[in-house]
């Protein structure tokens, strides 16, 4: 609601008004024009967010992307040598925000993600050329470069306190429809909200109702100090339009990805707690006599990981980290994984009927056994798929159970036998003509013992299928 104050001196206008005799051109003082001033404490703050948003709105840009696609012909006509494939320009638009000064900018993943031409437009419709830093499909979150060589452009501060509140209005920046930068306003609706298109739990959203339609992925969610407390991401909408339920990436996990790519990295690592978890249901809170169904039970523990260097035990419940309830599960994983390796967390822990703090360093989950990740050819079942050793590190990287132990993963499938055999990425491989398979090294030293003929058994789904082929 913008304020005005209209200055008309009142009596000469009532007698003119009065004088039935009056001409049409009685000396009426002019209307004066409306006088607007930026406000200047919090309680005049709530009529105008225009303070806010000239603080915040240069740091926001909007981001095209293009990339080459090449669309197959008709199969039909493939199968005479007709019909050669053909190429076509897909593009995408988003929004992003700078965050360093010297032309550094994060935006959703999504929005770059394939891009081989991307293009970064300023406030002021400056174009430049970007280039991707770091791109954290996990997280959804890309880092840009844009090259504008000394000088200085706007930034949004990335405010990671975690003293956002729900209830707290916000203004979301962005680009929808690629109409122009567009601001609208909401309030901060959840918090820890674990919905992802991807199902991937170990992330935590900002929910809001300000308005997030396609166009403003990668924008800005800023609080009233005008400042980034987190990245617009995704909507829930049966309609493909704003339904009042929009997510964003919270700014903790902004700032790690940036620090991240700032310091060279090529790959966000993310601390785990080494436990599997579960949330607290309301049937498990009354077997265990807890009057609110609240916290992540712990069923798992990894050997020699943090949470049994910590001191933690099957049966414990997370209770809380660093004072701050933990709901679920989720909220425990997040928390954790949003911290810097080394750092220190407090847990407050419910075991029997009493509750303790132990303390957990935060640390990156093995990579053992070592990385080996293989492409696979030739005569037999696994041609044209992608595989890797599994490890605890492998498995939290690709948003999988980092219990799921030993064996091979396949990642990725190509064109090949694996397409037609019905292998999966996500299948794990256990056994090879009987043969257990535990690394790459065990798989690609068996595919060449055999003689065309094939037994093979994988893990979906936590079942094991067992087929035989011929090649």
């Amino acid at each position: 609601m913008r304020a005005y104050r209209v200055l008309i001196p009142a009596m000469a206008l009532l007698a003119a008004c009065s004088d039935p005799t009056a001409k049409s051109n009685a000396q009426i003082p002019p209307l004066a024009q409306p006088v607007r001033a930026a406000p200047g404490d919090a309680l005049t703050m709530k009529s105008s967010f225009a303070p806010v948003v000239k603080r915040a709105a240069p740091a926001v840009v909007n981001i095209s992307s293009k990339r080459l696609v090449r669309q197959r012909a008709d199969p039909f006509w493939e199968l005479f040598g007709m019909g050669a494939p053909r190429e076509r320009i897909q593009g995408s638009l988003g929004s992003g925000v700078i965050v360093r000064a010297d032309g550094v900018i994060v935006t959703n993943n999504h929005v770059v993600e394939g891009g081989q031409e991307i293009t970064v437009a300023l406030a002021d419709r400056r174009e430049y050329p970007a280039r991707v830093l770091l791109a954290d499909p996990r997280t959804d979150l890309a880092v840009l470069k844009i090259d504008v060589g000394n000088e200085r452009l706007p930034t949004l501060a990335i405010d990671d306190s975690g003293e956002v509140q729900v209830g707290d209005l916000v203004l979301a920046i962005g680009d929808p429809f690629g109409v122009g930068q567009t601001v609208t306003n909401g309030i901060v609706s959840a918090l820890n909200r674990t919905a992802d298109p991807n199902g991937d739990a170990a992330n935590a959203y900002i929910q809001t109702d300000a308005a997030i339609n396609p166009g403003n992925s990668g924008g800005a969610l800023v609080d009233m100090d005008g400042d980034l407390i987190g990245v617009n991401s995704f909507i829930l909408s049966r309609s493909g339009t704003s339904s009042g339920v929009g997510f964003a990436v919270p700014a903790a996990i902004v700032r790690r990805v940036v620090e991240t790519a700032a310091g060279g990295g090529q790959a966000v690592v993310r601390p785990w707690l080494g436990a599997r978890t579960q949330t607290v249901t309301a049937e498990i809170a009354r077997s265990m006599g807890m009057t609110t169904p609240q916290g992540a039970l712990v069923a798992d523990i990894w050997p020699g990981g943090p949470a049994a260097r910590a001191g933690l035990r099957q049966g414990d419940v997370i209770v809380s980290v660093d004072g701050r309830p933990a709901v679920d599960a989720a909220a425990v994983s997040y928390a954790i994984s949003s911290r810097r390796p080394g750092e220190s967390l407090k847990l407050g822990v419910r075991r029997g009927a009493g509750e303790q703090s132990l303390t957990l360093r935060a640390e990156a989950p093995p990579a053992t056994p070592a990385r080996d990740q293989q492409v696979i050819s030739g005569r037999n079942p696994f041609d044209g798929a992608t595989v890797v050793n599994l490890s605890p590190a492998v498995a939290d990287e690709l948003g999988l159970d980092p219990f799921l132990g030993k064996g091979v993963l396949v990642t990725n499938i190509a064109r090949g036998f694996a397409m037609n055999a019905g292998l999966r990425p996500g299948d794990l491989i256990r056994r090879v003509n009987g043969r257990e398979i535990n690394t790459v090294r065990d798989l690609t030293a068996q595919l060449g013992q055999s003689g065309g003929q094939w037994q093979v058994t994988i893990e979906r789904n936590g079942q094991e299928v067992t087929a035989n082929f011929r090649t």
